[in-house]
């Protein structure tokens, strides 16, 4: 991600440490991996070149141990073969959908200033706040967070295929702490470094991050309104938002039609709304995409494309639009994918947590959130029953399950 402008609201730096600062917050490891230290030892003059105060490098890397399950994180990330409408299925859940109206009840005038400071819809923020934190959840935090300074000096040691990105993520880590931001007891997050409600890498953090709710420091932690204003900022600077402008639409459209128009040209050509409803900025441009053939169509906005910033997948994207829609009051899409299926309700979810929990499958609870360790279980009970082995948990599966196999 490149750099934009630097206009952040800063609290005054770390005052001086004293001797039990370099004490690293970290647990220590049984056995130092032969060859980091040395490494350590060097990374050191250029974190130090870089303006990293001797007080920061001790408190945050002094006597660091590399966290190695990063790389078996790296090379273990969970296969499953998703199909498009399961893929959406998954984000645009019931659960994110109630979680989401309960999320923006509770942060109303929150949203409505982030609107009218950037023009960023509300639905888009809260879906990317559903599907990156489960709206901040502590228990995504608690569960599948870790220190970050572990993770990102394995990474920029070790890992050899992008280690200059890893050495400039820790050090922008290490930068923040500089700033009096954040501590590195306090900044964990994804293996991979990404950080808060948002789940920011520390550039991000860093380079787009806002003091948005005046408390004197940036932060994706604790109240939400640092990381979802910033996160609008980001949306507007990286991803070129046009303020006032919806994502796009589900069309109906003639065999043929392609290319960028406007929404009226698009019109002209016989290209109209599933719903019915008239295109509300007939000169505003859009593009023509069917994500497969014979699924729904879409008219996709630079909106969309803005949302894809955050994460370059076109389906991410689209279960982002789709999400934020739900959330405020939109119905699931009229075309349906091929093959597809509805997404099972919040109960439904419940019920195949538990059974597959009384079956011996672990889905590390039963709260109706279908995340990896839901998928998996879901995964080890298809092969054992001979079913499709796609870690989906659909209706296919719930009636496998209500069957007692």
């Amino acid at each position: 991600m490149k750099t934009i402008d630097s206009r952040i609201s800063r609290r005054g730096a770390l005052q001086c440490l004293g001797a039990a600062a370099a004490l690293a917050p970290f647990p220590a490891l049984a056995a130092m991996p032969q060859g980091f230290e040395q490494w350590r030892d060097s990374f050191r003059a250029r974190a130090l070149a870089k303006g990293i105060s001797e007080a920061t490098w001790s408190r945050c890397m002094g006597r660091i141990e590399p966290d190695m399950s990063v790389f078996k994180q790296m090379r273990n990330q969970p296969e499953f073969h998703e199909k498009t409408w399961q893929y959406i299925n998954r984000r645009v859940s019931d659960w994110r959908i109630i979680a989401g109206k309960e999320a923006l009840r509770k942060n109303e005038a929150l949203f409505a200033r982030i609107e009218r400071d950037f023009g960023v819809e509300r639905g888009t923020l809260l879906a990317l706040w559903g599907v990156e934190s489960a709206f901040g959840d502590p228990l995504v935090q608690k569960n599948h967070m870790r220190p970050v300074f572990p993770s990102l000096a394995a990474l920029a040691w070790n890992e050899p295929r992008r280690r200059s990105y890893w050495e400039t993520e820790l050090i922008n880590a290490l930068r923040i702490v500089n700033k009096g931001w954040s501590t590195p007891e306090e900044m964990s997050g994804s293996w991979a470094g990404a950080m808060g409600h948002t789940q920011w890498m520390p550039e991000v953090w860093l380079n787009v991050g806002m003091d948005y709710d005046g408390d004197g420091r940036v932060s994706p932690f604790g109240k939400p309104d640092d990381a979802l204003g910033s996160t609008a900022r980001y949306l507007i600077n990286r991803g070129k938002y046009h303020r006032g402008e919806h994502w796009g639409y589900e069309v109906r459209a003639p065999g043929g039609a392609s290319g960028n128009r406007s929404y009226a040209a698009w019109a002209a050509a016989g290209v109209h709304r599933t719903d019915g409803k008239p295109f509300p900025q007939p000169n505003a441009s859009a593009k023509l995409w069917t994500p497969e053939p014979g699924g729904p169509t879409f008219l996709l906005g630079p909106n969309f494309y803005a949302v894809r910033s955050y994460n370059p997948s076109m389906n991410y994207a689209l279960a982002i639009c789709h999400l934020g829609d739900r959330i405020l009051g939109t119905p699931p899409f009229i075309q349906p994918f091929p093959g597809s299926e509805r997404a099972l309700t919040l109960a439904e979810v419940q019920e195949v947590q538990t059974r597959l929990t009384k079956a011996g499958f672990d889905t590390g609870g039963t709260d109706g959130r279908v995340g990896n360790d839901t998928m998996k279980a879901v995964k080890d009970f298809q092969t054992r029953v001979g079913l499709p082995a796609d870690g989906y948990a659909g209706l296919q599966v719930l009636a496998k399950l209500r069957q007692g196999s």
